[in-house]
């Protein structure tokens, strides 16, 4: 499966500068940001959701976690949990189960941004497949998904 049809044609259409990095196949943020020689940080990872009954996309750095004392706050929910990927994976249609990239906005789902990733120039993400990753400009990743910023990661020790 190569990029997501949907993610490429977004970003082809908005006429934004990317570029599509192959790498191993790898399957957590940290493994991928290590075949790309990257640090973690600047590898935006998705965490799913559950809150209530609808999921929320959250966007981090690989080598941060997601806050669940933090996000309830940020989400003013007590129900909250992070969501399986038999629960999430039929809303990506186009991705492999858990590459989808952080445009939940593509998929009718509300995006949630660790602040900490506004400080990156560009952004790193897995492109809908284990096997590749797309580079663009952070500012271009805050203008088309347009993202709740909010403080909800902690690092990972």
């Amino acid at each position: 499966m190569a990029i997501s049809m949907k993610l490429k044609k977004f970003l082809d259409e908005n006429r934004v500068g990317y570029q599509i990095t192959a790498h191993p196949e790898v399957y957590t943020a940290q493994e991928i940001a290590a075949a790309m020689h990257i640090p973690g940080k600047e590898l935006a990872k998705v965490v799913m959701v559950k809150a209530g009954e609808s999921f929320v996309m959250t966007v981090l750095p690989a080598s941060w976690r997601v806050d669940m004392t933090k996000l309830r706050e940020t989400l003013k929910t007590k129900d909250i949990r992070l969501a399986t990927e038999d629960e999430f994976k039929s809303l990506f249609p186009d991705c492999e189960p858990g590459a989808m990239p952080p445009f939940g906005n593509l998929y009718g789902i509300d995006v949630y941004e660790d602040k900490s990733l506004t400080e990156d120039e560009e952004i790193f993400f897995q492109a809908g497949n284990h096997i590749e990753s797309v580079k663009m400009r952070y500012k271009d990743f805050e203008r088309l998904v347009k993202p709740k910023v909010a403080d909800f990661g902690s690092h990972i020790h």
